[in-house]
């Protein structure tokens, strides 16, 4: 399992900027817990679409097995936030994604971190199937 900071060996494979949203805080007057998964979850789509890897032409594509984060910091409405996303050693057929999440002031500070085990799967079996060797090249090698 990672710390906060995630492990050592990863690759960087996407960065983007997202506006939270009114919507996204609580009564506390910050971003609600839920809302950072869903900034993971929006980051590893974008990510996966932009290299077409989201669903293949052969019908294969990742889905989720785990996740988690650790937050750090509190975030409230208005903010601009940076999602990192990066990649860790693939597995057979699932491999680790971390994701990051600062604030883009002059004096950035992470406020979240995440981790999401993902399994490559055939869409219409759900059977694990082997990572492809497009993905593995963007992975920390072994």
């Amino acid at each position: 399992m990672h710390e906060a900071m995630g492990p050592t060996e990863k690759n960087l494979v996407w960065s983007q900027r997202l506006n939270v949203r009114w919507s996204d805080m609580d009564a506390n007057g910050h971003v609600n817990n839920a809302a950072f998964f869903t900034y993971f979850e929006q980051a590893r789509i974008e990510w996966l679409q932009s290299i077409a890897a989201q669903t293949t032409p052969d019908g294969h594509g990742p889905v989720v097995k785990k996740a988690d984060c650790t937050y750090l910091l509190p975030v409230s409405h208005p903010a601009t936030l940076e999602l990192r996303l990066y990649l860790g050693k693939p597995g057979r057929t699932s491999f680790p994604t971390y994701s990051e999440i600062w604030t883009t002031d002059e004096s950035p500070e992470k406020v979240a971190a995440g981790e999401a085990i993902m399994v490559w799967v055939h869409r219409k079996t759900g059977k694990p199937q082997p990572v492809p060797e497009f993905l593995r090249k963007l992975m920390p090698a072994d």
